[in-house]
């Protein structure tokens, strides 16, 4: 069973976790609000390990410090490129601070660290300004 459209999957799906929250959905937020900042998909894999190539080498490969228990998962493995985290606001130059902050918040590896999406509408970023995107 497939769960999630392949660009917006999290990589704890993608990883063969079974069990899963609604952090799955926060995941594909921040996909999205990524996706309306530079007028294009963030990941656009063609198969899955292909979608989790291009999230780690976006975002870095995971480590036992960004997400711990990633090596225990199902399709893990060991081979996994080693790439290095880059900063958001080089990716996203047009987000503001706060919203980077929260797309940060949003694309956390960990699904239990994920913000919640409580969390994620009183986050700063909607409130302190209109969010604006320079022109595409």
């Amino acid at each position: 069973m497939e769960v999630v459209t392949l660009w917006y999957r999290p990589p704890e799906i993608l990883m063969g976790v079974r069990g899963y929250s609604s952090a799955v959905d926060i995941w594909s937020v921040g996909c999205i609000f990524a996706e309306m900042a530079q007028g294009k998909p963030l990941f656009t894999g063609i198969s899955e390990i292909d979608q989790l190539f291009q999230i780690f080498s976006k975002l870095s490969t995971p480590t036992s410090e960004t997400w711990p228990g990633f090596a225990s998962l199902p399709n893990y493995h060991f081979e996994f490129p080693n790439w290095k985290r880059r900063p958001l606001k080089r990716l996203f130059p047009n987000i503001s601070d706060l919203g980077i902050d929260l797309l940060t918040k949003l694309l956390i590896y960990n699904p239990d660290q994920r913000i919640s999406a409580e969390d994620a509408l009183r986050h700063p970023y909607f409130s302190s300004e209109v969010p604006e995107f320079s022109s595409l």
